[in-house]
């Protein structure tokens, strides 16, 4: 039986949204989460009955339009074109992953009781979630203000029994897969349009799917890094707790922690050293990757803000009796933060590929190319050319985004975060690293086993035993490409930390 993530009043934590992926978890509201909702809707209604004014998107027209008063027997059509209208998403389809933690978040954020949806709405959306049904979704479309408009109408679609979604592995039109589960179409009410597609779920999504993917490739840079360490034969004097403690950084003092405790018992390790000081790659491995280790907390903890925020507009306020129209959909906040994270992480690469260059350089007693008869065989020459050129590229893919905006809606919404485009370039980065990470593993082993009969330590020896049921000694020329394939897949799997 499937566990499930309670969907009410208290703080969503990391651990939790990693679970929910992790573990197929379903999602439920509570009974309080869903009296908000009636409440906020019940309040809503009596305002609209009773009140001749205006109100952002609730009786009035969109963005430049917001002085158009729309007239009450049209407000629902008013809602349904605002989402038709702004399904407008283009080039590639948002990973199913990411899909369901923006069901999951557009959930947690509807749940507050400040949006002014129907419970059906909600609970829709939750039915959603838990039968795997998941809206196709575009990358493109979204300029991060005014909410992600464009993605979180195609998100929205279904509940109309319009657009695409993935259903048991296939795409169907929305509609055949309501039939099935025999879900009526939703009829929206005044605001409910605007509540769904206003808001910062596909970036808040994007962010936290990265952040996830991003603390399993930091243990795993410390892992791989520790046996490069000993494959080169570093020495461990940088890793001394005297050094970190007289600079203070957190990050960094984990770090020489970590890789101490993984290169402990191994005879490599102990053995006199020709050296006095090894490159940077190895010996300011504390300083950097625990400089990594520092911006992600500091993304983590905006983003765990974030996705406990109520983030459309405007915002209703029953106890005080107010509607409010502001700017929480703007994301600028994720916007400066995803740019950090994917420069944070593009640097675990960038020192990663130079451990790599240096492993094959022919030093520290090892062969050339890491590899026997080299001239004759290439041997692990072109890893590093393909590692190269994937840290260039995230050096490109890290121009912020975030210092870019363009005026958009006839100058009504004229400053934008472009955090969307943050965010799907921030995977683009992580999945890069992954792939150095990867090549560096390749490397690592590659090179310890010409140090043979000597052993790392028990932890490293656990790592390189399990890495060659996968990927055997390179002793001649091969395509390289399987095997690095192959690391890829294993990186992802490790767990033992």
């Amino acid at each position: 039986m499937k566990s499930t993530l309670l969907i009410d009043n208290d703080c969503l934590q990391f651990e939790q949204v990693k679970d929910l992926l992790d573990q197929e978890q379903q999602i439920e509201l509570t009974p309080e989460t869903k009296q908000r909702v009636e409440k906020c809707r019940t309040y809503l209604d009596s305002k609209m009955d009773g009140h001749r004014g205006l109100f952002y998107g609730i009786n009035t027209g969109f963005g430049f339009l917001q002085n158009v008063e729309i007239d009450k027997n049209q407000i629902e059509q008013l809602q349904y074109n605002l989402i038709v209208s702004h399904a407008c998403g283009m080039g590639d389809e948002v990973p199913a992953e990411i899909v369901k933690l923006m069901l999951m978040l557009k959930v947690q954020s509807l749940g507050y009781g400040h949006s002014g949806v129907q419970l059906d709405t909600v609970e829709r959306l939750a039915q959603m979630f838990n039968n795997n049904v998941l809206p196709v979704v575009y990358t493109q479309g979204s300029l991060g203000a005014s909410g992600d408009l464009a993605p979180l109408s195609h998100l929205s679609l279904p509940l109309l029994g319009l657009g695409e979604v993935y259903f048991e592995g296939k795409k169907y039109p929305s509609k055949v897969v309501l039939d099935k589960f025999g879900w009526q179409p939703i009829r929206l009410q005044s605001k409910e349009g605007l509540a769904l597609i206003n808001g910062t779920q596909f970036m808040s999504a994007y962010g936290m799917y990265c952040l996830k993917k991003s603390a399993h490739l930091l243990q795993l840079a410390d892992l791989i890094c520790a046996l490069s360490f000993d494959a080169f034969d570093c020495v461990s004097g940088p890793l001394h707790p005297n050094i970190q403690k007289i600079r203070g950084h957190k990050g960094q003092a984990s770090t020489a922690a970590i890789i101490t405790r993984y290169l402990q018992g191994s005879e490599v390790a102990v053995q006199e050293k020709e050296q006095v000081q090894d490159p940077y790659s190895f010996r300011c491995v504390p300083q950097v990757h625990g400089a990594t280790k520092d911006v992600f907390e500091n993304v983590l903890n905006v983003f765990l803000t974030e996705i406990n925020s109520v983030t459309d507009n405007p915002n209703v306020f029953p106890d005080e009796d107010l509607i409010v129209s502001g700017g929480n959909f703007h994301g600028q906040p994720l916007a400066l933060h995803l740019d950090f994270l994917s420069i944070a992480m593009s640097e675990l690469a960038n020192i990663s590929e130079r451990r790599i260059y240096q492993l094959i350089s022919g030093q520290r007693n090892l062969p050339l190319f890491l590899v026997q008869d080299a001239g004759l065989n290439s041997g692990f020459m072109i890893p590093q050319y393909t590692a190269a050129g994937i840290v260039s590229e995230n050096k490109q893919l890290c121009t912020p985004a975030s210092v870019d905006s363009i005026s958009s809606s006839n100058n009504q919404e004229d400053h934008v975060s472009m955090g969307a485009n943050a965010a799907t370039k921030c995977l683009r980065v992580i999945n890069n690293v992954e792939r150095i990470l990867a090549i560096e593993l390749l490397s690592a082993a590659q090179a310890f086993d010409f140090r043979r009969p000597l052993k790392t330590s028990p932890i490293l020896e656990d790592l390189f035993t399990a890495f060659r049921k996968e990927v055997s000694f390179n002793d001649k020329d091969r395509v390289l490409h399987n095997d690095m394939m192959k690391a890829v897949e294993f990186i992802r799997g490790w767990e033992r930390f």
